[in-house]
């Protein structure tokens, strides 16, 4: 069986720089950037922690890149993207047999400023999206069914623009890949600004298993202290995507 991390980066879009992450990153990494509570990481005697979520880590080195060129162009909308491949390690014991303490993610970046109708949110979006898709499907093949569901926690009106210029495109791409809103999701709110989304495959039985989760946050706002400054994460993990039984043999 390929091995996920080789076809994500083979599907990598240009844009995205890959990055090699150290196993630890400075103490309040996860607590500080994505407010999540300081005991999900195993700190050290130095005044690190070990890497329990590359996003975190990606969004220090995209606002240390964004700052620079802002010192540049204070109005500059050149983006930044970043992507890596990292074993995460959390501190948590989990209940789920499917959640695991230690493993592998695949993990997507992307800063830049607002540019105004959530210009630069949908075009990052429509990018992690297409990728997690490309990369799924050189995966696990054309037979397995997969689901896009997009969230917007920031507006009680639905957006026009999320339909026509997201998911509809989306929709006509990708054949045998179903996509639409899912308004009562409750998950990740209060993490995620406004936009997020979920990628779910089918199995033989009928089960959807969730497999990729993204979205808007707001870490290089305060990183920056500028409120022009917007951030879309994104990753899956390779344990429950490999642990599942999808009822075929990949080449």
């Amino acid at each position: 069986m390929y091995d996920l991390h080789v076809i994500s980066l083979l599907e990598l879009p240009a844009e995205f720089q890959p990055l090699a992450l150290s196993p630890v990153c400075p103490l309040g990494t996860s607590s500080v950037v994505a407010g999540v509570d300081q005991n999900w990481s195993v700190a050290t005697a130095r005044n690190t922690e070990v890497v329990s979520d590359s996003t975190n880590v990606l969004a220090l080195e995209c606002a240390l890149r964004r700052r620079e060129l802002l010192r540049a162009d204070p109005k500059s909308t050149h983006a930044v993207h970043l992507a890596a491949s990292h074993r995460l390690l959390r501190a948590q014991r989990y209940e789920s047999p499917r959640l695991v303490a230690h493993f592998s993610s695949f993990a997507l970046c992307s800063a830049g400023r607002d540019q105004g109708a959530r210009s630069f949110e949908l075009s990052a979006l429509g990018l992690h999206m297409r990728f997690y898709l490309k990369s799924l499907r050189a995966f696990l093949g054309p037979g397995v069914p997969l689901h896009l569901s997009l969230t917007d926690f920031g507006s009680l009106a639905r957006d026009p623009l999320l339909e026509t210029q997201l998911l509809g495109p989306i929709r006509s791409e990708f054949e045998g890949v179903t996509c639409g809103m899912d308004d009562p999701r409750t998950s990740g709110q209060g993490y995620y600004l406004d936009l997020c989304f979920h990628l779910h495959a089918t199995g033989p039985s009928g089960e959807q298993v969730e497999l990729v989760d993204g979205g808007s946050v707001d870490w290089t706002q305060r990183l920056l202290s500028n409120s022009k400054e917007r951030l879309i994460i994104s990753g899956i993990g390779s344990e429950r995507l490999c642990s599942e039984s999808w009822g075929y043999v990949a080449g």
